[in-house]
C-alpha cells in the first residue's frame, strides 16, 4: 500500500472519490491532467493551512456558499484540508473567547495565515456602521490582514463594496482593496456570492504550488475570471441565429432562447459560471432561464441596473444571425 493509499484510509475517504476531486481541480484550475498526482500529493502530505474568516458588511451569502461544498464536502474540507480557526457564523465558541481563538491564531501563526474577508468595510464616520464586539471592521481588517500571508476578498461586496457600496453609500463601504491599499497580496474571488468550487480551487492551487495562480487587472483568478460567460453560455448559439426570449415565459423562454434581450449580462461578465455550475453541479442561472447579472464585474450594481434592461439595442434588424448584423449586440471583452 503507497503513502497515499495510507492518508486516504486514515481519513476514511475513498481513493477513487479523492482522484476524481484532484481532477476536478485540475479541470477548474485549467491545468494539464498530468497534474492531478501533483495535487493529489500536495492534498495528502501539506500541512493545514491556518485560515481566519472575517465576516463585516454582508448578508452572509459567501459563508452560505462556503457550506455547500459538496466536492469535498464542507466537513472533509474543514477537518482535512484546512483549520479554519475563527468564523463567527461557523464556530462554537461566542463573545470573549471567540476573540481569544482570533488573536491566539494571529499571535501563533503571523505572516502564514490567510485572512478571508467576506463583506464590504465602511468607512465612513470612522466605520462606526458596521462593529464587532465594539471594534470597527476597518481597523480589525488593519490588525489582521495585515499580519497575514495573504487575503482573500471572497464575494462582490469584499472586492468593491457591492451592493452596500451603490449609490449613494451612505455608509462609505469599499472593498478591501481600497480599505487598505498597501496589502501584499489580495486575491479577488466576486461574485453575488462567490462560488465556493472557486474558492476551494484557489486553496488547492496555494497548498500545490505554495503561491497563488494568476489573476488579472483587478486580481481575480484567471482560471474562474478569464472567460466571458457568454462565450460558454449553452444558449449562445441561439444569440448567434438572432433567436431571443421576448417575454418571460414566451414560445422563445420555453425553447431555451438567448436572455439578452431580457437583460442578460454575459456578453460583459466574465466568470467560469457555465462550467462549474451551483448546487452541487447541478445547474446555473441562465440554464434555468434567467439572465446573468454580472455580479462578477466592478460595481456590478450600479453599472448594471436595471437588470432587465438589455446592454444596447440591437436596431431593426435584431432577429437577424448575428453574422449578418454588422457586429452590433456583441459584448465587450
Amino acid at each position: 500500500m503507497g503513502k497515499l493509499d495510507q492518508e486516504l484510509l486514515r481519513g476514511g475517504i475513498n481513493r477513487r472519490q479523492f482522484l476524481e476531486f484532484c481532477g476536478a481541480m485540475v479541470a477548474t484550475l485549467a491545468l494539464p491532467a498530468r497534474y492531478v498526482p501533483r495535487v493529489a500529493e500536495a492534498l495528502t502530505t501539506a500541512t493545514r493551512l491556518p485560515l481566519v474568516w472575517l465576516e463585516f458588511q454582508d448578508c452572509a451569502g459567501d459563508t452560505e456558499s462556503f457550506l455547500r461544498a459538496s466536492q469535498p464536502s464542507i466537513d472533509e474540507l474543514l477537518l482535512e484540508t484546512i483549520s479554519l480557526d475563527y468564523h463567527e457564523t461557523l464556530m462554537v465558541a461566542a463573545g470573549a473567547h471567540a476573540g481569544e481563538n482570533l488573536w491566539t491564531t494571529i499571535d501563533q501563526y503571523s505572516g502564514k495565515y490567510i485572512c478571508i474577508v467576506e463583506g464590504a468595510i465602511p468607512t465612513a464616520d470612522g466605520g462606526i456602521y458596521c462593529t464587532v464586539r465594539g471594534r470597527t471592521a476597518l481597523s480589525m481588517a488593519q490588525a489582521v490582514c495585515g499580519q497575514a500571508r495573504a487575503t482573500i476578498a471572497v464575494g462582490s461586496c469584499a472586492c468593491d463594496g457591492g451592493i452596500a457600496a451603490a449609490a449613494p453609500n451612505p455608509t462609505g463601504a469599499v472593498g478591501v482593496g481600497e480599505a487598505m491599499p498597501g496589502l501584499s497580496e489580495l486575491v479577488c474571488l466576486p461574485g453575488c456570492p462567490a462560488n465556493v468550487v472557486n474558492l476551494t480551487a484557489t486553496l488547492v492551487y496555494l497548498l500545490t504550488f505554495d503561491e497563488f495562480p494568476s489573476l488579472d487587472q483587478y486580481g481575480r483568478p484567471r482560471f474562474a475570471y478569464g472567460q466571458l460567460i457568454h462565450d460558454q453560455c449553452e444558449r449562445r448559439k441561439f444569440y448567434d441565429q438572432g433567436r431571443f426570449v421576448r417575454e418571460w415565459g414566451d414560445q422563445g423562454h420555453q425553447r431555451g432562447w438567448c436572455l439578452y434581450k431580457m437583460g442578460c449580462k454575459g456578453p460583459e461578465t466574465h466568470h467560469n459560471c457555465p462550467s462549474v455550475l451551483w448546487n452541487q453541479g447541478t445547474s446555473w442561472p441562465v440554464g434555468v432561464g434567467h439572465g446573468c447579472i454580472g455580479c462578477t464585474e466592478p460595481n456590478f450594481w450600479d453599472r448594471h441596473s436595471s437588470l432587465y434592461q438589455a446592454m444596447e439595442d440591437t436596431g431593426s434588424d435584431e432577429d437577424l444571425p448575428a453574422s449578418k448584423r454588422g457586429g452590433r449586440g456583441r459584448g465587450r471583452g
